[in-house]
């Protein structure tokens, strides 16, 4: 059962997926359309789910559950897992990349490889203020204060060099 993602409970579980680029606006309207069915759709153990998804920064869809009104199951979330597959295959994304990090920079998201933290930190690309998405939050309420925060004060602190002070 789909509801519109401003009326779901802040306690529904989410569940947040980066794209390793932008949706289209073709893409977008296709996406919305997929994941409105899908969630109409989307059940546990032959229950419906009160359901929901936002897409943000035309970037991140972001899946939504109200496990107050029946439990998301492991077989649901498999679904889910496959409809977000699904988008991937037709719109050749990745959306399961944990290897990109994602930075709110001049209100544009930028991406950088993991491996690449510490060089371009070192370039100015990103710093202990830069805003972070922290894509591992499970709660609609944390949208809001816990998904994009400072990169100093998330696990990306162990990326920020450390000054050597000689003796």
């Amino acid at each position: 059962m789909f509801v519109p993602f401003e009326s779901i409970s802040p306690s529904s579980r989410i569940w947040i997926y980066q794209s390793d680029r932008k949706f289209t606006a073709q893409e977008r309207i296709i996406a919305d359309e997929y994941l409105r069915t899908f969630s109409e759709n989307w059940a546990a153990h032959g229950q419906p789910l009160k359901t929901s998804f936002d897409i943000r920064y035309d970037q991140f869809i972001i899946l939504a559950a109200d496990e107050g009104y029946n439990d998301a199951s492991g077989c649901s979330i498999d679904a889910s897992v496959r409809a977000i597959k699904e988008i991937e295959v037709r719109f050749s994304v990745r959306l399961f990349d944990r290897n990109q990090i994602a930075f709110m920079k001049n209100d544009s998201v930028i991406l950088v490889p993991l491996q690449d933290l510490k060089q371009k930190y070192l370039s100015g690309t990103w710093n202990e203020a830069t805003p972070a998405f922290n894509n591992l939050i499970s709660i609609k309420s944390q949208l809001q204060e816990e998904w994009i925060v400072a990169a100093g004060n998330t696990w990306l602190k162990r990326y920020v060099p450390t000054q050597k002070v000689a003796p």
